[in-house]
């Protein structure tokens, strides 16, 4: 009998242990400044998703992260330049142009060029070695 109580308090106390969830942040303000600045920045796990669409726990500790610096009354700037020392202009979502970055900007137009590019010049010599009847439409 001893047991079988013991068993369903074990089974029980969990579910009063649990609670009503609590709000991530108190501070409407705070969590809007949160929110913003994890659209800029990027998951580092995920890497093709902003830290705010994260679920992955290093994205929740970024943001638990930002939220401290928030609270010690960091600016928007000054967290994002501290986030940028510590990982690198990777954890930017849209890292800025420089030198280290330009390919990444430049990089998508320069292979379309060279796509149409090669295009052309294949169409073109394809072109040249068809036979002068039917470039002008004549038959044969």
């Amino acid at each position: 009998m001893r047991l079988r109580v013991l068993f369903v308090l074990l089974l029980i106390l969990p579910l009063l242990a649990m609670g009503e969830a609590k709000p991530l942040g108190d501070d409407p303000a705070v969590e809007a400044r949160l929110k913003a600045l994890s659209q800029e920045l990027r998951c580092l796990v995920c890497q093709n998703q902003t830290l705010a669409d994260s679920a992955a726990p290093l994205a929740e500790d970024l943001r638990q992260e930002i939220r401290e610096k928030i609270a010690q009354g960091m600016s928007d700037k000054e967290i994002t330049d501290y986030l940028v020392a510590r990982y690198g202009n990777f954890v930017r979502y849209r890292p800025p142009v420089e030198s280290q970055t330009l390919l990444l900007w430049v990089g998508p137009s320069l292979l379309l060029i060279a796509g149409f590019t090669g295009l052309w010049l294949t169409l073109r010599r394809r072109n040249s070695l068809l036979p002068d009847d039917i470039e002008k439409g004549e038959d044969a």
